[in-house]
Formats: structure tokens, sequence, C-alpha cells
């Protein structure tokens, strides 16, 4: 895995993170991954550290991670929480253990970036996604609506420093 340079295609990651939040589009979960533009992609690519894993030139799995930052106000996240976002692993490369990956690098980031925990928030309806993250160490300590999504979102947080 590397970060993300600008040497790379901003379409191509959009692209990418199309195609690895189709299945929950088509579930009736519109992520803003599924559908953003490469103007969007940008603009979060700004606000945080992107990190890829490709096999043979392609993206097959990507984080942004930050750490504490501004969260709108009434957003749950404690102040000395990092974040993570679109974490996003291509479907033929799920269940290779990527995923974990992934997740393990933005954590090691976030707590390198200063923050002592990590947040994520998801789709309330994803259970498979929660569980996953519970699985993770992940616990819920709220929820949230964003205007770019059709669902509400459980916000999840996990301790880094023991």
């Amino acid at each position: 895995m590397r970060r993300f340079t600008d040497g790379d295609s901003v379409e191509g990651l959009t692209t990418f993170l199309h195609r690895a939040y189709a299945d929950h589009a088509a579930a009736g979960l519109v992520f803003f991954a599924s559908y953003q533009t490469p103007e969007d992609t940008r603009r979060r690519l700004d606000k945080g550290e992107c990190w890829i894993a490709l096999e043979q030139g392609t993206i097959i799995g990507s984080v942004t991670v930050a750490g504490t930052y501004d969260t709108p106000p009434g957003y749950p996240a404690p102040s000395d929480a990092g974040s993570f976002w679109q974490l996003a692993v291509d479907p033929a490369q799920r269940g290779t253990g990527l995923g974990h990956r992934l997740l393990t690098l933005a954590e090691s980031r976030i707590a390198a970036l200063g923050a002592s925990k990590a947040v994520i928030d998801t789709s309330s309806q994803a259970a498979d996604l929660i569980a996953w993250y519970e699985r993770h160490g992940y616990t819920s300590i709220g929820t949230w609506k964003w205007d770019v999504t059709n669902y509400d979102s459980v916000v999840l947080a996990k301790d880094l420093v023991p």
C-alpha cells in the first residue's frame, strides 16, 4: 500500500469507489462514494491522507485518514478522535484480508497523527459493515444524518491507545 499522489488519477480513484460501493447502491443505500464526482473526490482527498492498494497498477483498495479534525456541530465524535472514510475494497478482493489491512493502516496513521481514538460512520442499515467494525473493536457512540446520503449513519469509535 502507498499514499495516493498528485500523479495518480482522481478519475481512476472515483471510478474505483463507484465500483466498490455499487453493491450498496444496488441495495438502496446511497453512500456518497457510490456517486461522487472526481471534483468531490479531490475535495475529500484534500482533507486527509489517501492510501491505496494496487494490483498490477490497478486500485483494489483505498482509505482516507485524518488526525483530529473539525466536525459539524453536534457530530458525536470526541475531540481527540481522528477519522477515516471511504474505506473501500474491490468486490473481487473481498474476503482476502485487504479490508483488515486497510483498517489497520488507517488506525496506525490516525495514531501517528496524534489522535487517541478512531471514528467512522456508516449506514445504520448496513448491519454487515457495523458488525465488521464491531469485530475490530469499534463501538457505537451515536448517530448522524449526512445530507449526501439517503440513510441515518451510526457513528463508531475505537480507542487507539491502551
